[in-house]
């Protein structure tokens, strides 16, 4: 492990001043329970002043909507406990629910208004009279410690989220550069690129959260936007990358030698790719090697007598991908400079009917089966806690709450829950030993803040670093609260164990319980995104309208970069990562057909239409089977027809001939092109094998 640096000693310094500010206030005021608001410190700092001040508010938000939630139900159904265990369980499960179907710091409300709740009502069952009380007191710790993390935070030397964004493009514009150079010369499995794809998915679902906390950081709107523009060129990347392999594939382990250019092409553009960018270069909208690239792209195409022949449309479609990689690594390129420099223009060179969706996809089933395990799981501990009679085990119903919530987002929340009892118990040690050891000989504030600066300054440096994230952080917050600093001192052993045991108990059986309800992991997750992305195919291909496609196409892209990140690395050419972006690229050509059905003739329109059939139907074979089916050999001789007579029409000679006997004019190249690319990119994403071994016959001596 690595000592921590000059930004994590800057943090964790700042982060106790904070909380030492919190507890004095707390102690001045006579708050009931001043240790909440140093806890509450840990709990919202951050090194950075964005997403401080966005964990501030959200906290703050979902502390007042819990309380007054506590205020709204105690009184009436205290005296029906189980009616009660019901009514917190069902709070908390519905607003868990909201809190998991939002990818943004906003979600942050829902979680504390959820279990806050339980927080504040659970401790006054005994006294329900006072709840109001407890929930104010509650309230104004919990602000008082908010509003000193945000003060100090953003008053001592803050640290901006912007360099951090930079950061994390820095490290994705490099796995990028990879993922080009492996995927150009040919190398599409292997245990570097399948780890390369997975973090390049994995970034990109992080910067989704990070860029809601953006404007929190003094960030204009338009750099906002910047961002957002460049996290959907990089969510864009991956697709049309994997959509170069197998058209490489095919020309390069072909019969026939590569087309002269394409591999001098290919090894620029993996040059370009690897050049650092300089963010003092001059206008973003400017690129002379991706003009030159895009040059060289158009004259490699092959003319209209050459794109009748199956290596003529197999050539054409990959410049076609080519160009689409060269206009996003631009668009990429561009944004990344845009922001460093928080100035600049940028006009967007990869344009598509299908961009500007906004739709996200969710899980719902899983979604709802985790929100109502914890909902579930609530109950029963509460209907335990009132059948056992333990007067201090409300402790126990709120930290199994607590963690059911924390992870509840997470494929397996068990290993996490169970750190949590780790760690909690550890907090439990640390706080015994303050209480009983070391605070009988503390008898000012001064001396106070003297005893716990170095442990707490120790395990603040950790905190930045995500792999030592919730331990340290959870230690830092149970020993505050365990300690239960108040104006004096006033210690027992046997409240204090009574008391603190519950905790550990609850977080227990939150273990027991996600162990036993949602043992399933990574892989129940991926495969029912495998099968929602088979569902889309089948409304990609079918008859059926589309309300939206654009957010079809957003909503597809999205579950991608979740099924990307769950699927461990290998070597297999047909593993389900790969095989998943396949199916992506099989609804997208689908998409394009079906757009290009009214300008077709009749014989190009039967044998698409005959295709989309054929594509629907194996799909939903999928579907109905649960797992990927052979693909059908009569699919690939569909495909092969329509290639065959798609590329009659497409040929000048003929398509005058056609036009002067049946008076009809002749269906516009681009179009053809258009036909072309999507029936091409189809027959390689569902026979890559039979492209690379064997090329299918020529398209014009096809049936």
């Amino acid at each position: 492990m690595t000592y921590p640096t000059s930004r994590e000693w800057l943090f964790s310094v700042k982060t106790f001043i904070a909380s030492m500010l919190a507890l004095y206030i707390g102690l001045k005021l006579e708050l009931p329970r001043p240790y909440w608001a140093m806890a509450t410190v840990y709990i919202v700092s951050n090194p950075f002043v964005g997403a401080t001040r966005s964990k501030a508010l959200y906290r703050a938000l979902g502390t007042m909507i819990g309380a007054s939630a506590a205020v709204l139900f105690v009184p009436p159904f205290v005296e029906s406990p189980y009616i009660f265990s019901a009514v917190v369980a069902i709070w908390t499960g519905t607003l868990l629910f909201l809190a998991i179907n939002d990818r943004t710091a906003r979600s942050y409300v829902f979680m504390l208004a959820g279990y806050t709740m339980p927080l504040i009502a659970l401790p006054s069952v005994m006294n329900p009279a006072g709840i109001f009380d407890l929930a104010v007191s509650r309230t104004e710790e919990i602000v008082l410690g908010i509003v000193c993390a945000s003060v100090v935070g953003g008053a001592l030397f803050p640290s901006r989220l912007a360099p951090t964004l930079i950061e994390r493009t820095d490290a994705w514009f490099r796995d990028a550069a990879f993922y080009a150079k492996e995927t150009l010369s040919g190398r599409l499995s292997g245990q570097a690129i399948s780890a390369c794809r997975q973090r390049l998915a994995s970034t990109v679902n992080q910067l989704e959260f990070l860029l809601s906390q953006l404007a929190y950081d003094h960030t204009r709107p338009d750099i906002v936007a910047r961002a957002q523009a460049l996290r959907g060129r990089m969510q864009l990347l991956l697709p049309i990358m994997s959509a170069i392999g197998d058209p490489l594939a095919a020309l390069f382990s072909g019969q026939k030698p590569p087309p002269e250019g394409l591999k001098p092409l290919l090894d620029d553009i993996v040059k370009w790719f690897d050049e650092p960018i300089n963010a003092r270069s001059g206008s973003a909208d400017t690129d002379a090697n991706a003009d030159a690239l895009r040059a060289r792209i158009a004259s490699l195409q092959p003319d209209a007598d050459r794109l009748r022949t199956w290596d003529g449309a197999l050539l054409s479609n990959t410049l076609w991908r080519l160009k689409q990689l060269v206009d996003v690594w631009q668009d990429c390129r561009s944004l990344r400079v845009i922001i460093t420099n928080e100035k600049g223009s940028w006009r967007p060179r990869y344009r598509h009917w299908r961009l500007g969706g906004t739709q996200q996809y969710f899980d719902r089933g899983m979604l709802l089966f985790s929100a109502g395990s914890a909902m579930l799981a609530i109950f029963v501990s509460m209907s335990i806690w009132i059948a056992s009679g333990w007067n201090d085990g409300a402790g126990a119903v709120t930290l199994a709450a607590v963690a059911c919530c924390f992870f509840a987002a997470l494929d397996e929340p068990a290993p996490q829950v169970f750190s949590f009892f780790i760690y909690t118990c550890l907090a439990v040690v640390l706080a015994g030993l303050y209480l009983f050891v070391i605070l009988p000989t503390v008898h000012d504030f001064p001396m106070l803040v003297i005893m716990f600066a170095v442990p707490f300054i120790l395990i603040g440096t950790l905190i930045p670093r995500p792999q030592f994230n919730l331990a340290t952080m959870l230690t830092a917050v149970n020993t505050a609260t365990f300690i239960s600093i108040q104006g004096t001192y006033d210690a027992n052993f046997l409240t204090f164990m009574n008391s603190n045991l519950a905790g550990p108990a609850g977080l227990l059986f939150a273990f027991v319980w996600t162990r036993v309800t949602r043992p399933f992991g990574a892989e129940l997750a991926a495969s029912r995104l495998i099968r929602s992305s088979w569902r889309d195919v089948v409304l990609s291909a079918s008859t059926r309208p589309v309300d939206d496609q654009k957010n079809l196409t957003s909503r597809m892209v999205d579950r991608m970069m979740q099924i990307v990140p769950r699927l461990a690395a290998t070597d297999d050419r047909r593993h389900p990562s790969i095989e998943s972006f396949r199916d992506l690229r099989i609804a997208f050509n689908a998409l394009d057909l079906r757009r290009l059905r009214r300008r077709l003739g009749e014989a190009e329109l039967a044998s698409v239409d005959r295709v989309l059939e054929g594509v629907r139907a194996y799909f939903q074979h999928n579907v109905e089977r649960g797992s990927r089916q052979p693909v059908p050999q009569s699919l690939e001789t569909d495909i092969d027809t329509a290639l065959t007579r798609m590329t009659r029409r497409g040929g000048p000679v003929q398509a005058e001939a056609d036009a002067a006997q049946s008076q009809v004019a002749p269906p516009p190249g681009r179009q053809v092109r258009d036909a072309l690319h999507a029936l091409v990119g189809m027959r390689l994403s569902l026979f890559p094998e039979t492209v690379a071994s064997a090329l299918p016959p020529e398209p014009e001596a096809a049936a």
